[in-house]
C-alpha cells in the first residue's frame, strides 16, 4: 500500500495544480468547444468531450491514471440521470452494461495470467529463467534487453501478449535486483516487445485471430470476383519480426535516451545494495563475488583455513570442476583443499579482496554466473544473530563448534560491547559471550531452522522464508500451465476460461494460497481497464468511430493506395489508443475493405493492416500489456509518451515497408 501511495504522489499532490495542467485545461476545454459545432449529434458531442477530457487527465496526471478511468466510467453513468438536461434521449452508455468491463474477456483473463505467473513465481521457475538470462546476459542493458525481448517476443507470438508479459514479469524483478539494473529500464522493453510479439502470428493477439472471422463475415456482401482469401497462421510472421527486431534495435540504441531515469519504489528495493544496512550499523563493507583459481596460483593445495583469516575474506561456496555447487550447511569447512579451476564464492571488503586476487593470481569475475542462483537475494544474504544467555556456545568460538560446516553461518563480524570486530581480527576463535551479534552470511532456509534453534536468537527476520517458496510443487505448476496454454492454442473456448482453468488449478492443487492469489492480482491495472471499457462501447454506439473514420478518409480518399492504407493504419493506431483493440478492428475492418475496393486496392491486404496497426499501442498506457507493466515500473505517462511516440512512428513506417514488400 505505501508503493501505491508513493506512486500516487508522484503522480499528482492533491490541492496543487501546475500551470502546465492549468494551460492543458485550456487548450483541451478549447477543443471540446470546437468539436461540439464540429460534429453532427449531440451524442457524438458528448462523447467527444468526455474523450477529450480523458485524454487531459492521462497526458496530464491530474489524478493517477487508475482514478482517471474510474471518474470517466462514473461520470458516463451519471449521463442517463442527466440525460434530459444533456439533451439526450438517453445515457451515453446503459446503465445495466456500465461495469461490464470487470466482467470482460479481457479483465478476466489479466486477473488470471496474474495468478499463474505468481503460482509459476512460487515454484522458483522464475528465478531459475532469471538465472539463466543474467548468466547468457550479464549485467548490461544492452545484452539483457535483447534476451528478455526476444523472448517474450517468441512467447507472445503464440499466446496472449498480455500472458507473456505477466509471465515475465517476475523474472525481470529478479534480474532487476541481482544486476542492479532498475526495473523501469527493462520493463517497458519487455512490454512494448510482447505487444509487437502478437504480430508473429495469425493467433498472437486478439485482432488478427478475429480477422479471419471478420473477412469471411464481410465476403458475404461481396460479389464473387472480389472474395477474400483468410490468412494462415504464418502469413504475417516476416511483418511480425521486422517489427520485434524494430522494437529491439530501438531500445538497444536509444533506450539510454527515452527510457526513464526514475526508480520505482518496489525496484529500488530490490536492487539496492543489501549491506548498505550493515555499512551503516557495524560499518562493514562487503560484497559477494565470484573468483576462479588458475592452473598457475599458489592457493592449489592450500585449505581453506590457511587462508582466510590472512587475508581477511570468506570463502561462503565452491564448485570443482566436473561437480556441482557447495553451497550451505555440511557443504564447506576450514579443511577444504582449493583445486585449480575451482570456482570460488567470496564474502570480502572490496579491497581486501582484490589484494587476495592480486596475490594468489586468481581470476575475478566481474557477474556472478556459477552462483547466481544459490546466491541470489532470493536464496541467501546478510543477516544479524544474537547469542542468548543459557545458550550451549557460551565460552565455546565459531571454529570450535564449526560453525560453518554445522549451521551454514559463515561469520563476517562480530559486534561486542559498541565495538564490530571483523574478518582478520580473527573473530572465529573469539569464545562468544551473551549478547553478542553475529553478522553472517547464510542461506534463507539455513537461518530458518537457525530460528528454531535456542542456541541462537535471529535478530534479522525480513527475509524470503524457506515456506514461501514451493520447489516442490512445479509438477503441478506446470501441468496448470501447459493445460491453460494448450486450450489458448488448440480450443475455441474463451481465453479467460482458459486461462482461469490454469489459475484455479495453481491453487487447488496448492502451488499457490487463495490469499497469495488475491495479493498477485494489480487491482489498479484492473479498475484501469475495466474502467476504460464503457468509454470504448460509447465511442463505438454513438456514432463518434464512424465520424471520425469519416473525417479522415474525406482527406487522403483521392491519394494514391499506399497513402490511403497508411492513413487506416494511423486511424486503427488512434482508435486502439482509445478503445479496445478488438473493437477498434470490428470497426475498422468493414470501412477498411470497402475503401481498399474503392480505391483499387487489396481488400484482404487492407483488412490486415487494420488487424496489424492495433497492436501500435505504446502512446499511453491504455494497453493491458502497458497497464499491466506501469506500476512495477513506476512509470507516468509522460514516460509512455516519450517512449511510445518515437514506437509508434517506427511502427507505422516498419509496418507499411513490409506490408507493400511482402504483400
Amino acid at each position: 500500500m505505501n508503493k501505491l501511495a508513493d506512486e500516487e504522489q508522484t503522480v499528482s499532490t492533491p490541492g496543487i495544480i501546475s500551470k502546465k495542467q492549468i494551460v492543458g485545461a485550456v487548450v483541451f476545454t478549447a477543443l471540446a468547444i470546437f468539436l461540439a459545432f464540429a460534429v453532427p449529434s449531440v451524442e457524438i458531442a458528448w462523447v467527444s468531450a468526455i474523450l477529450v477530457l480523458t485524454i487531459y487527465l492521462f497526458v496530464f496526471e491530474v489524478v493517477g491514471v487508475d482514478v482517471a478511468a474510474t471518474t470517466v466510467m462514473v461520470l458516463l453513468g451519471l449521463t442517463t440521470l442527466f440525460a434530459p438536461l444533456m439533451g439526450l434521449e438517453q445515457g451515453l452508455v446503459d446503465n445495466k452494461h456500465l461495469f461490464d468491463g470487470f466482467s470482460s474477456n479481457a479483465v478476466m483473463s489479466i486477473i488470471a495470467v496474474m495468478i499463474i505467473g505468481a503460482g509459476l513465481d512460487k515454484t522458483g521457475i522464475m528465478s531459475k529463467v532469471a538465472a539463466f538470462i543474467l548468466k547468457v546476459g550479464g549485467t548490461t542493458e544492452k545484452r539483457i534487453i535483447p534476451i528478455i525481448s526476444a523472448t517474450v517476443g517468441f512467447i507472445s507470438s503464440f499466446m496472449q501478449n498480455v500472458g507473456a508479459a505477466a509471465l515475465f514479469l517476475p523474472v525481470v524483478s529478479r534480474i532487476s535486483a541481482r544486476s542492479g539494473l532498475p526495473m523501469s529500464r527493462l520493463l517497458m522493453p519487455m512490454g512494448f516487445t510482447a505487444i509487437l510479439g502478437g504480430t508473429m502470428t495469425m493467433v498472437g493477439s486478439s485482432p488478427l485471430i478475429l480477422l479471419n472471422d471478420l473477412i469471411l463475415t464481410s465476403n458475404k456482401a461481396l460479389p464473387a470476383d472480389q472474395q477474400m482469401d483468410t490468412w494462415g497462421l504464418f502469413s504475417v510472421t516476416p511483418v511480425g519480426i521486422a517489427l520485434v527486431t524494430t522494437g529491439i534495435l530501438y531500445f538497444v540504441l536509444a533506450g539510454r535516451f527515452v527510457l526513464p531515469k526514475a526508480v520505482s519504489e518496489e525496484s529500488s528495493t530490490k536492487g539496492s545494495d543489501p549491506m548498505g544496512y550493515f555499512h551503516d550499523v557495524y560499518g562493514v563493507d562487503y560484497a559477494v563475488t565470484e573468483v576462479v583459481v588458475t592452473d598457475n596460483s599458489d592457493l592449489v593445495g592450500k585449505m581453506l583455513d590457511d587462508v582466510e583469516t590472512t587475508y581477511r575474506v570468506r570463502i561462503i561456496a565452491t564448485k570443482r570442476p566436473g561437480e556441482g555447487n557447495r553451497v550451505g550447511p555440511g557443504a564447506l569447512a576450514r579443511d577444504v583443499e582449493i583445486q585449480a579451476g575451482m570456482v570460488l564464492g567470496v564474502v570480502a571488503d572490496p579491497h581486501d579482496l582484490d589484494h587476495f586476487v592480486e596475490k594468489y593470481n586468481l581470476k575475478k569475475r566481474e557477474v556472478m554466473r556459477t552462483f547466481v542462483d544459490d546466491l541470489s537475494t532470493s536464496k541467501a544474504g546478510i543477516a544479524e544473530v544474537l547469542i542468548p544467555p543459557g545458550s550451549s556456545l557460551i565460552g565455546k568460538s565459531a571454529r570450535d563448534v564449526w560453525m560453518r560446516k554445522t549451521y551454514g553461518l559463515a561469520m563476517i563480524g562480530l559486534h561486542r560491547d559498541g565495538k564490530t570486530l571483523r574478518e582478520g581480527d580473527d573473530i572465529r576463535n573469539i569464545p562468544f559471550q551473551a549478547g553478542d551479534i553475529l553478522v553472517v552470511h547464510t542461506a534463507w532456509d539455513a537461518l530458518a531452522r537457525i530460528e528454531k534453534d535456542r542456541d541462537f536468537v535471529v535478530i534479522t527476520t525480513e527475509y524470503p522464508r524457506e515456506d514461501e517458496m514451493r520447489p516442490h510443487k512445479v509438477l503441478p505448476a506446470a501441468v496448470f500451465f501447459a493445460i491453460a496454454l494448450s486450450m489458448v492454442l488448440f480450443t475455441d473456448i474463451r481465453l479467460s476460461v482458459a486461462l482461469l482453468t490454469g489459475a484455479i488449478g495453481m491453487v487447488l492443487s496448492g502451488v499457490l494460497k487463495i490469499e497469495e492469489a488475491y495479493e498477485a492480482v494489480s487491482w489498479k491495472t484492473v479498475f484501469l481497464l475495466a474502467s476504460l471499457i464503457p468509454l470504448g462501447l460509447a465511442v463505438e454506439t454513438s456514432g463518434t468511430a464512424k465520424w471520425i473514420a469519416d473525417q479522415v478518409l474525406v482527406v487522403v480518399g483521392d491519394m494514391p493506395v499506399w497513402i490511403i492504407q497508411t492513413a487506416v493504419a494511423a486511424l486503427a493506431t488512434f482508435f486502439t489508443l482509445v478503445m479496445s483493440n478488438v473493437g477498434a478492428t470490428v470497426l475498422l475492418v468493414p470501412l477498411a475493405v470497402n475503401i481498399a475496393i474503392g480505391a483499387g486496392g487489396n481488400p484482404a491486404v487492407f483488412a490486415l493492416t487494420v488487424a496489424i496497426a492495433t497492436s501500435n499501442s505504446f502512446l499511453i498506457p491504455t494497453h493491458q500489456v502497458n497497464a499491466l507493466i506501469m506500476g512495477p515500473g513506476g512509470y507516468r505517462v509522460p514516460d509512455f509518451i516519450r517512449a511510445g511516440g518515437i514506437m509508434t512512428v517506427l511502427f507505422l513506417i516498419v509496418m507499411m515497408l513490409m506490408m507493400n514488400l511482402v504483400f
